[in-house]
């Protein structure tokens, strides 16, 4: 008989901290001790810490003494989500670099802000350049990526990143950040593809396949702030379905990871 193994998610501090504040409030002295326990952290001071996972966008705040997790009683209406895609010249971002950078900031059903920029690069390879139509051409005058970056994690502040593949967009920028000195994210995040798979019935769900299923009229396909834009409509359509239990922004974050998917078999 073989034995099965189970994949074990491994949690970070952060994260297990996190899980805690999602529970309740914690007292400002108990969140400074866990993180002075911490044997992975930038700074010896856990005040400085603190101060540093403000910064990367973890929603946390003081409310007397107390600390809590902003997105566990934010209600969806009153969260700003930051809908965000980028096109790259490699997977690898040790090898390659963002081109292109894209974001919608969202809330309570509409656009209130957007975020738009190529990226100087000097290569795109052939069959990038085919499928975005981004050449090094259009790139010679753009901005270079530590601009970018330093600009776009202004735009972000502590808002949900939402993307249309979380651990892609999600991964790529924060490792970005940390090549270029900018930090990590620490954000909370949320992916359409999970939540549009537990609130829409669809036989695919690659984003242009749900454009057409859904009739998101916005072309610019791989290109990242219509990308971006049409996550926005997908984003809406799948919170217009949610059962009605789901209340805050740690509520919609936990369903999208809930075994209520519609198709099991997909």
């Amino acid at each position: 008989m073989k034995n099965k193994r189970k994949n074990k998610i491994v949690l970070s501090n952060i994260d297990k901290l996190v899980a805690k504040l999602k529970k309740s409030e914690m007292p400002l002295e108990e969140f400074l001790n866990e993180l002075d326990s911490f044997k992975d952290t930038f700074y010896d001071n856990p005040e400085l810490e603190f101060e540093l996972l403000l910064s990367n966008g973890l929603p946390i705040e003081l409310d007397g003494d107390n600390i809590y997790l902003k997105t566990a009683k934010t209600l969806l209406k009153d969260q700003t989500f930051c809908i965000v895609d980028i096109e790259t010249n490699g997977s690898d971002v040790n090898k390659g670099q963002i081109i292109e950078l894209g974001a919608v900031k969202y809330k309570n059903g509409k656009v209130i802000d957007k975020f738009d920029s190529l990226v100087y690069a000097k290569q795109v390879p052939r069959y990038i350049q085919e499928v975005t139509h981004i050449t090094p051409k259009m790139l010679e005058d753009a901005p270079i990526i530590e601009k970018v970056l330093s600009d776009f994690k202004i735009f972000l502040q502590d808002d949900v990143f939402v993307a249309h593949d979380i651990k892609f967009d999600y991964n790529f920028i924060s490792n970005s950040f940390k090549k270029y000195h900018l930090g990590k994210l620490e954000n909370r995040k949320l992916c359409t593809i999970a939540l549009a798979k537990r609130t829409i019935a669809a036989q695919r769900y690659g984003l242009d396949f749900l454009k057409e299923l859904l009739h998101i009229n916005i072309d610019n396909l791989h290109r990242a702030y219509s990308d971006a834009l049409s996550t926005t409509h997908l984003l809406q359509e799948s919170i217009n379905n949610l059962p009605i239990n789901v209340q805050t922004t740690e509520d919609l974050i936990n369903f999208s990871k809930s075994n209520n998917i519609i198709n099991q078999g997909k």
